[in-house]
């Protein structure tokens, strides 16, 4: 039973979440907090050193940026608020968690989060420039857009990184003991996980009126899912980065996707980051669940 629960644990999560929303929704406000632990303890495993950029990076980022716009005019012809949906879903940043998740698939962690950084960025300068083209009505300046965008998710991205690095040189022993605790961060984003369903679930219930648009959102973002997963994979995988290259461009921060598009662009549109949630820890899923069956082989 407890094999069953840890390999099928992120599907439970989810439908926790569902079921109990009313409830756990509320629990959001905790979301920061769970993230930045998780993140903490993750980052214990990583030296500042073992932060560099690689070519890589630079490829998955042409394609977040360019493609989010190329998918844009794709679609926009035939329905504007499918194609700003599907442009949110590759425009949107690596999520902060991806690490996590990339650590227990096997990969590199500090080549994730070296573009989770790089990623960030290019979303804080690309969504003011690109989001006022998308949608004119979006009454925001390219220091707002930004200074917003980053004060979201840069300090919970650099401030439990250089906690980590400064308990690294001055408290070794406290360092030590969270290091030796690093398994738990995959519960804590499991209990993140249940959060945040519960949250998008809920304004699911509550904002959607128009379920031809919803429908078409989510096919949508289950193209953008499936397409960055698989792109990242083939391009990680060109400078064995297969793992770490999936989970940078296809495990996507939707919360920050669903506040972008809410925010700045048609508020339908946040359907789709709403449905990327259940598309990405599907994959996530699959992914692990097929880790641990090649681990029984062996």
């Amino acid at each position: 039973m407890f094999t069953f629960i840890r390999n099928w644990m992120m599907p439970i999560a989810m439908l926790i979440g569902c079921l109990f929303y009313p409830w756990l929704r509320h629990l959001s406000p905790y979301t920061p907090v769970l993230i930045f632990v998780m993140l903490l303890l993750t980052f214990c495993k990583i030296s500042p050193r073992d932060l560099k950029l690689e070519r890589w990076h630079f490829w998955l980022l042409l394609i977040q940026l360019f493609g989010s716009i190329g998918l844009y005019l794709l679609i926009a012809p035939f329905h504007p608020i499918v194609a700003q949906g599907a442009m949110v879903c590759l425009l949107c940043p690596t999520a902060t968690a991806a690490a996590v998740i990339t650590a227990k698939l096997g990969g590199n962690m500090a080549s994730v989060t070296t573009y989770t950084l790089l990623a960030n960025l290019g979303t804080a300068v690309a969504v003011p420039i690109l989001f006022p083209l998308v949608e004119p009505n979006a009454d925001v300046t390219f220091y707002q857009a930004f200074m917003v965008i980053f004060s979201k998710v840069f300090p919970l991205l650099i401030c439990p990184f250089f906690l980590a690095y400064l308990l690294r040189k001055f408290v070794p022993s406290a360092h030590q003991w969270l290091l030796n605790r690093n398994g738990w961060a995959f519960y804590l984003w499991v209990l993140s996980l249940t959060i945040v369903t519960a949250q998008v679930f809920s304004s699911f219930i509550t904002d959607i009126s128009d379920w031809y648009i919803a429908i078409l959102l989510g096919l949508a973002s289950l193209f953008a899912c499936g397409a960055q997963f698989a792109l990242g994979k083939a391009i990680g995988g060109h400078y064995n980065e297969r793992i770490s290259g999936g989970q940078s461009l296809g495990q996507k921060n939707t919360i920050l996707a669903i506040w972008m598009a809410h925010t700045y662009l048609n508020p339908l549109a946040s359907f789709a980051p709403g449905t990327y949630v259940l598309w990405q820890n599907i994959v996530n899923s699959y992914q692990l669940l097929k880790k641990h069956k090649n681990e029984k082989r062996q």
